[in-house]
């Protein structure tokens, strides 16, 4: 791992072993729980690749399930069973092959009426599990927030430009207009109230906007993400060599 501007960089070969190193991290990050560990799941591609190695039989008996809250960073408002979906795709590629207690999947429930609402009760449910509506430094949220990165520097549905990035009350808040479908996300506060958060980038294509994103370049939504806890990135080769051209 190589240690930049505060963050910590773990270059592996390629998208497979980058999953596979990222498994490998957060089971332990797991192990150590005495009570809760709560996680921050991301849609995308790279992320997807991790919960289907964490589903592996060779990780997944690592793991205490019974201990693990699972928790969405957003949503798009559409059912649970559209291809769109981010729990969708957690379901296919984890949740399916697992054993973890049905309450302790906190996803976003996208049957109500629409996604204001659909975000107002995800706010709720958070708050309830953290035991308080106000976030306390070094009280984390999460333990670990799982990240992926738009090509225009997106986290969650944080979009460039978009007035929920000033968002500093609301912990969850709908995106109207911005996609073809309405989205939930998390804003800023909850998902830097983590212990360590996990950037998962690979690729190439993603050059420009990893370089610009680690240099702190540019007004992205990525950039104005200020963790608490630890920041870690894990790349492939190409990604990383990328960064340096």
């Amino acid at each position: 791992m190589i240690k930049a501007k505060q963050a910590v960089i773990d270059v592996q070969a390629d998208n497979v072993a980058v999953a596979e190193r990222t498994a490998k991290w957060l089971i332990e990050q797991m192990q150590k729980a005495i009570d809760k560990f709560s996680i921050c799941l991301s849609g995308g591609n790279t992320p997807k690749l991790l919960y289907q190695t964490l589903a592996q039989p060779e990780y997944s008996k690592q793991i205490p399930w019974t201990k693990v809250h699972l928790f969405w960073g957003d949503e798009r408002f559409v059912s649970q069973n559209d291809d769109l979906s981010n729990y969708k795709m957690v379901k296919t590629a984890l949740l399916d092959h697992i054993s973890i207690p049905e309450a302790n999947v906190h996803f976003i429930d996208t049957a109500m009426v629409n996604a204001a609402a659909a975000a107002d009760a995800y706010e709720k449910e958070l708050k309830n599990f953290y035991g308080s509506n106000v976030l306390t430094p070094k009280h984390f949220l999460f333990d670990v927030t799982l990240l992926g990165l738009g090509g225009d520097g997106h986290i969650a549905s944080l979009f460039p430009n978009t007035a929920v990035l000033s968002e500093q009350n609301a912990w969850v808040k709908a995106v109207i207009g911005v996609k073809k479908e309405d989205r939930i996300t998390l804003t800023y506060p909850p998902l830097q109230s983590s212990a360590a958060v996990a950037f998962l980038v690979t690729g190439a294509e993603k050059k420009t906007i990893i370089k610009s994103v680690l240099n702190g370049e540019g007004d992205l939504p990525a950039s104005k993400l200020k963790p608490e806890g630890n920041l870690y990135w894990f790349l492939d080769q190409t990604a990383y060599m990328s960064t340096s051209k």
